[in-house]
């Protein structure tokens, strides 16, 4: 057998299965579509509900958006960093988790490539650290988890990674 044609072959193969396992268009579209939905809902719900003190702001920058994984990794991060007695937390602790289920299960149907596990972005690692200062922490976690969403609703295109 000629070694062009097996290259040929091998080639052929990798492209069908590559396109076979990548979600069709319309899938993508509703995707994107239920996920702006329901981060525009949790960005307003953070806006209207949650009170932050005046003049704080977060540093260092925010968090990396690098495909579903790491958008569900880093929600459900700070998802259980907001303690559940914070007044008006109730309701943006269930829809985040409402998100990443989402994500999640669409991630699992979707995504046949199992990536690794991405590392913590470092502001997520910092409060994790400091856990003992729930109110500080609390009152961080909803900043940041506003930021990564307006992040997200203008990157939606990150979705499409696995």
């Amino acid at each position: 057998m000629d070694y062009s044609i097996l290259f040929f072959l091998l080639s052929l193969l990798q492209v069908l299965s590559v396109g076979t396992t990548a979600p069709l268009p319309v899938e993508v579209v509703n995707l994107k579509s239920k996920v702006k939905w329901m981060a525009e809902q949790l960005v307003v719900r953070l806006e209207k509900d949650i009170q932050v003190p005046a003049g704080l702001t977060l540093s260092p920058p925010g968090d990396y958006l690098d495909g579903a994984s790491s958008i569900v990794m880093v929600l459900e991060g700070y998802n259980s960093l907001i303690s559940d007695t914070f007044d008006g937390v109730s309701q943006v602790k269930s829809d985040i988790s409402s998100l990443t289920g989402y994500l999640d299960k669409w991630k699992q149907r979707h995504c046949s490539e199992q990536r690794p596990k991405p590392p913590l972005p470092g502001p997520l690692q910092d409060l994790q650290s400091q856990k003992e200062y729930i109110y500080t922490v609390s009152i961080e976690a909803l900043m940041r988890v506003k930021e990564f969403l307006n992040q997200l609703l203008k990157n939606l295109d990150h979705l499409e990674t696995c």
